[in-house]
């Protein structure tokens, strides 16, 4: 009763798991343009990218004038007594006066020193290098996502053969059961049988979650409902990768250098700048301004309106501001000389990367050719022994040790050609390629 139970388990999820390759195939430029458009990631990494768009306007580089308008009006209500020459008195009352004005103001910096070319140059790097930036988590999002396709498509290659291994499993059990039954073994057979297959129902039933588990990591990645079922492409194609060229296009397009090199010279703005606080600056200002007065009655005039135009220019120097210019200029070379120190570090670290990455990427290839071998002649080997299990040539134990073996080489070669294609993202993602690369 107890295997009965486990073979209906069994069964119910491979009727799932085959209604679920049923389903339709995620291509792997698919699961790219959904990544691209929904990713968590990259939309916040699109969203800081227009931020830093917007801040690199020459409307905010302090280029343009100053343009402000005032205007304002005031009314007033007065009591007076008036006593005249002959001492005779007069009494106003809730007399009304009121003026209004309105002026337009504009202000210009001419020349400060070059600091406001700088501080353009500056937001503009800072808007390239949020370009990298973005890029460089376009890139991570890709490796990570092909890993988990990946990781998808080795399971799924694995749970096919451990269905294979269960119905070798179950059809040897039933063949010692029926064999028992006409006196040709002993029930010490039937047992390891039954072992062997409650075994690789297990095996096959973790491989199953597994799988489930990776799809929802998947779905997760990709921005959508991590419920969608979908089945993936397990075809694999491996790029010719030159070595001379990887490291060229390292050095050139590398995000993580790249961006460094981007810091370096906005250091070397930033010198620049606190060196722009010693030079004098000009700037011009200009006014336009409107007043009207109405005067309360017993005044000498009714009303009164004028208009007035200004302009003035202004020269400022700072000669001495208690060194405070003077310790910022030797703080931004400082600076500047430690980005130099990180970006020296930067493309020696990068240098070790990809010579890492290389050497893992060709181990990886040679074990996977050797896997692939090692899986010819176990299935070989298996093909003759359940041949002579057949004719009663070799025990049970002998045919489920073939079984075995054949099985591990089918796990073991699939690990090893996804681990391949997987050192290979890593060296198309070190060398800024991999956005442009053919899955």
């Amino acid at each position: 009763m107890r295997i009965n139970k486990l073979t209906y388990l069994v069964a119910g999820l491979f009727c799932a798991t085959t209604a679920s390759h049923a389903q339709e195939i995620l291509s792997k430029s698919d699961a790219v343009s959904i990544a691209l458009e929904y990713n968590f990631d990259i939309r916040a990494a699109s969203n800081d990218l227009k931020i830093s768009e917007n801040s690199a306007k020459i409307t905010n580089s302090g280029y343009l004038p100053n343009v402000s308008g005032t205007a304002g009006t005031n009314r007033s209500r007065v009591n007076s007594e008036i006593t005249f020459a002959n001492d005779s008195t007069g009494l106003n009352r809730g007399v009304t006066s009121s003026s209004s004005n309105a002026s337009l103001n504009l202000d210009y910096t001419v020349f400060d020193g070059f600091g406001r070319k700088y501080d353009y140059k500056r937001l503009q790097e800072n808007y390239n290098l949020s370009q990298i930036e973005a890029r460089s988590i376009m890139e991570n999002t890709m490796v990570n996502l092909f890993v988990a396709y990946y990781e998808i498509a080795r399971l799924t290659e694995n749970e096919l053969n451990q269905k294979e291994t269960l119905d070798i499993s179950r059809e040897r059990w039933l063949r010692a059961k029926y064999s028992f039954e006409f006196g040709q073994n002993s029930q010490l057979d039937i047992l390891n049988a039954e072992v062997d297959y409650n075994t690789d129902s297990i095996n096959y039933l973790t491989i199953v979650q597994q799988l489930k588990n990776e799809k929802r990591n998947l779905n997760l990645l990709l921005g959508r409902d991590v419920s969608v079922d979908f089945s993936v492409d397990t075809l694999l194609t491996f790029d010719e990768v030159n070595y001379q060229a990887l490291e060229v296009s390292a050095r050139e397009k590398n995000a993580a250098l790249n961006i460094e090199q981007g810091l370096l010279r906005n250091s070397q703005y930033n010198i620049k700048v606190t060196n722009s606080a010693i030079i004098p600056k000009i700037g011009i200002n200009s006014s336009y301004g409107w007043n009207n007065n109405q005067f309360a009655p017993g005044n000498f005039s009714s009303q009164a309106t004028s208009t007035s135009l200004n302009i003035g220019a202004t020269l400022t120097w700072n000669i001495f501001d208690g060194g405070r210019s003077n310790v910022q200029r030797q703080n931004s070379k400082l600076a500047m000389e430690n980005q130099q120190i990180n970006l020296e570090r930067t493309r020696l670290d990068l240098e070790r990367q990809v010579q890492n990455a290389w050497t893992v990427y060709q181990t990886a290839l040679f074990v996977m050719k050797a896997e692939e071998k090692n899986l010819q002649t176990n299935h070989r080997n298996f093909d003759r022994s359940k041949e002579q299990y057949g004719f009663g040539l070799i025990t049970s134990i002998e045919f489920r040790q073939a079984q075995f073996n054949l099985l591990t080489a089918n796990l073991n070669f699939n690990q090893a050609k996804y681990s391949a294609k997987i050192a290979e993202l890593e060296l198309l993602r070190l060398s800024g390629t991999i956005l442009d690369a053919k899955f």
